[in-house]
């Protein structure tokens, strides 16, 4: 394998061997702690523009499968590694991680130091970074992203509708995990997939029961102008934010967001449920948060926190059925402990469902 280097904005430069598609890529340097899920990781579309340090040393032992992707083309910018398996054991593997990044177009480093990367950005926050075939000086780099909003260019550009027998979902589209589909779907839910930036008009023309706000990537700030129909559309159906969609129906409320240090990534975070006290271990994937002390407690109640540092991982609307969560409650990877509020999303809908039945 040929060469390769990990160019930082801070000057420090990490050598590897290069898999994947090579290409002179450039993103924002993150790292996720999962021990596995590698194939959901590289095609979740919210790490649209990033080049992922995974933590776990052994990436690609059990290969990658043909059920796992969470998106059709994977948005990421690469990939660093330490140890990529090329010898992979699981029943259902179709080929190897590191094919899986070729077909993709994706590059990646292995062999490299990813203890010492990860120190660095946890000292440092997030920093850029340049994969590269060559060793220079930063200055010397081109820096290029291809998109300020990363959320358009993941998001579906026309309407897509898949019917079932039981409620109807809007899903609001800014960069949706496949799992969040296939658990709507396998509820027997009708789901009409619409592009990031649809109104509240076009909404109400597919009369759906509910709209569900999706995850995705980038600063939620980039979507400011979208604000105003994102309040109309939350208050007007029962609605449930995922990552970036709690985001940006706290800010659509007056809410604040901030950038974290170096993000919330992996499937081990524990957040608190205050109202009854309990843990819940999540999978998450994030740079940004709401601020605390942003929220108007007239209007909402903070139903969950970060266990490590106590930022706001779930908000509840006191007068309309507006449900938000910082984590993915979906998983995929990590554990099941909020696959409830999911759950109840849609049985609450059917309970309305059944409601109006009974009333005509």
């Amino acid at each position: 394998m040929d060469k390769g280097f990990l160019i930082l904005e801070t000057g420090d430069i990490f050598e590897g061997s290069l898999i994947g598609k090579f290409k002179g890529s450039s993103g924002e340097v993150v790292f996720n702690t999962g021990m596995t899920g590698y194939q959901e990781i590289i095609s979740d579309p919210s790490y649209a523009g990033q080049i992922i340090t995974f933590c776990y040393p052994a990436i690609g032992n059990y290969g990658v499968n043909a059920l796992d992707d969470e998106s059709i083309t994977p948005s990421l910018s690469g990939v660093i590694i330490s140890d990529a398996c090329e010898t992979p054991s699981h029943f259902q593997s179709i080929s190897r991680f590191s094919e899986k990044l070729e077909q993709a177009g994706v590059p990646g480093l292995a062999g490299v130091d990813t203890r010492a990367l990860v120190k660095k950005i946890r000292g440092t926050g997030t920093v850029k970074g340049v994969i590269t075939n060559r060793r220079a000086p930063w200055t010397e780099l081109e820096y290029e992203q291809t998109s300020s909003c990363w959320v358009e260019k993941v998001s579906v550009k026309e309407p897509i509708t898949y019917k079932k027998n039981g409620p109807h979902i809007v899903l609001m589209d800014y960069g949706f995990k496949k799992s969040i589909l296939n658990f709507l779907l396998a509820r027997n839910c009708s789901v009409t997939i619409v592009p990031y930036d649809t109104k509240l008009e076009a909404v109400k023309q597919v009369s759906p029961d509910a709209v569900l706000f999706s995850n995705g990537p980038g600063n939620p700030m980039e979507l400011k102008e979208l604000f105003p129909e994102i309040k109309k559309i939350a208050s007007a159906y029962p609605a449930l934010g995922i990552c970036l969609g709690h985001q940006l129906i706290a800010l659509a409320f007056g809410a604040k967001t901030e950038k974290l240090p170096y993000g919330h990534r992996g499937a081990n975070h524990p957040v608190k449920e205050l109202a009854t006290g309990k843990v819940k271990i999540t999978s998450q994937n994030h740079g940004y948060v709401v601020v605390d002390g942003t929220i108007n407690q007239n209007e909402f109640d903070v139903t969950y926190r970060n266990v490590n540092d106590q930022s706001i991982e779930g908000l509840q609307h006191l007068t309309y059925p507006i449900t938000t969560v910082q984590f993915h409650p979906e998983a995929h990877p990590g554990p099941r402990d909020t696959l409830h509020i999911l759950e109840d999303f849609v049985a609450n809908l059917k309970r309305l469902g059944e409601t109006r039945y009974a009333i005509l």
